[in-house]
């Protein structure tokens, strides 16, 4: 298995995520993630920027007729947040973050951030 975090990490220094022309050039993303990026309609890194994360994931599981695993929505948020300008993180450092998010869905978590994410893909979502 390739280590796609730390493939596309090496050169990230001089390369902004804008500016790259292939999903996999992304950290965190290999064939299989961008595979899932072109079944939503997302062919270039630049068209992820300003996205919400939480819209994309529950739009692929409707789309799919599937539910995907909660690490995929750790890697969209990590491929989103990297294309919206932050640092080159692995999929894994957005686990707790879904997780409240989640939660609050539920209302179990009272976060604000977690809410915001979660109310924005409710008034996304067709």
């Amino acid at each position: 298995m390739v280590n796609v975090f730390a493939r596309a990490t090496g050169s990230m220094t001089t390369r902004r995520a804008i500016e790259m022309s292939a999903l996999e050039d992304l950290p965190n993303v290999g064939r299989a993630i961008a595979a899932n990026f072109r079944t939503l309609g997302i062919l270039r890194p630049a068209q992820l920027k300003g996205r919400n994360p939480y819209v994309l994931y529950e739009r692929l599981n409707r789309v799919t007729g599937e539910r995907h695993d909660p690490c995929l929505l750790d890697t969209f948020i990590a491929a989103v947040r990297f294309v919206d300008g932050g640092p080159a993180k692995p999929w894994w450092s957005y686990t707790a973050e879904r997780k409240r998010a989640l939660a609050a869905r539920t209302g179990r978590v009272s976060s604000p951030l977690a809410r915001l994410y979660v109310e924005t893909a409710r008034r996304r979502s067709p």
